[in-house]
C-alpha cells in the first residue's frame, strides 16, 4: 500500500490509495469520519477494475496529514485487540 498525494492545501488534501479498493478504504473513511476535525472525507474509483481509491479529505482544526496519523493509530489499536481477542476465543 503507497499513498500518491495528487494536491495539497493546509486543510484539503487529495491523494490516491495504491492498492486498496473498498475493504480498507471503507475503513479509514470511517475512522475518519469520526474526528471532529474532519469536515468531509470521500473516496471513489475511477474505473471498476482500479486498484487504486482516490480520496478527498477536508479538515479544520488539524491538517489532513495528523487526522490520517489519528485515524492509522485507532485502526491499529482495534486490529490489536481483535487480534487479542482472537486468540482467547480460538484457543
Amino acid at each position: 500500500m503507497e499513498i500518491e498525494v495528487i494536491s495539497s492545501e493546509k486543510n484539503l488534501l487529495e491523494f490516491y490509495l495504491q492498492g486498496e479498493r473498498h475493504t480498507f478504504s471503507n475503513l479509514l473513511k470511517s475512522r475518519l469520519l469520526e474526528d471532529k476535525d474532519v469536515e468531509m472525507v470521500s473516496y471513489l474509483l475511477d474505473h471498476p477494475t482500479s486498484n487504486k481509491a482516490r480520496f478527498i479529505l477536508r479538515t479544520s482544526g488539524k491538517t489532513p496529514k495528523k487526522a490520517i496519523e489519528d485515524a492509522a493509530k485507532k485502526i491499529e489499536e482495534e486490529l490489536g485487540d481483535f487480534e487479542k481477542l482472537s486468540k482467547k476465543a480460538l484457543k
